[in-house]
């Protein structure tokens, strides 16, 4: 298994183009294609932020319809969902972008829009687990002990928001434990959602979330090779 994981890409639809074009993709077929057979995968907060979130959706639907796509949802991801179903969330921290381009459909193309993230959300899983269990792509991570139990609200928590204490930040985003630290299982954990200024390694865990729709870079992780780019 040859996969290239891309961290949160929230909209920046051209360099996600320019990342997966640095890998050695084409889009000959209309989808990224690999002469070395590798694939594409993603820590998931493909939208909100940046300004493409659409068209970044798209490109997910499109792997998805091919049964190509690798995606581990964000917390993102399911905040829309929420929005999708008709739920009343709030729309800011980057909601509010990815809702002014759903504003801006002629009416019938946004609902179209929105049952079509419906279906993409609820057929993803909650985590990936991969290559015989010796790869787990979860957007903020998660503990060696929950790869493999039955979904709870609890590991639901952990893979969309981390280690979180309960507690807030001034800024409203909630305070995280870093359970990287503490990590001591056997598979590679990589993960995004906590931005760094450079991929993280901790332990068997690499954080990939470099920040590219805060100014920083968008990352992919070469696996098997442990290489960044």
């Amino acid at each position: 298994m040859k996969l290239d994981i891309i961290g949160d890409i929230h909209g920046c639809y051209d360099e996600l183009l320019s990342l997966i074009d640095k890998l050695g993709y084409s889009f000959a077929s209309g989808l990224p294609s690999h002469t070395d057979g590798r694939q594409l995968a993603f820590v998931g907060d493909a939208m909100d932020r940046g300004p493409a979130s659409l068209k970044t959706l798209e490109l997910m639907f499109n792997l998805q319809d091919n049964h190509r796509l690798i995606y581990s949802p964000g917390n993102h991801c399911n905040k829309l969902y929420r929005l999708a179903k008709g739920s009343n969330v709030q729309q800011k921290n980057g909601l509010e972008t990815t809702v002014a381009e759903l504003n801006a459909l002629p009416p019938k193309e946004k609902i179209r829009f929105l049952d079509r993230y419906r279906q993409f959300y609820e057929a993803l899983p909650l985590y990936e687990n991969l290559d015989n269990e010796k790869l787990i792509i979860a957007h903020a991570g998660i503990r060696e002990q929950m790869i493999g139990e039955p979904f709870s609200k609890k590991i639901q928590s952990f893979v969309l928001y981390g280690d979180t204490t309960g507690e807030t930040l001034p800024d409203g985003r909630p305070v995280r434990r870093d359970w990287a630290k503490k990590y001591s299982g056997d598979a590679w954990i990589v993960y995004g959602h906590t931005p760094v200024s450079e991929a993280r390694f901790v332990n068997r865990t690499v954080n990939i979330d470099t920040g590219c729709v805060f100014g920083g870079k968008l990352t992919a992780f070469r696996y098997p090779e442990m290489e960044i780019v």
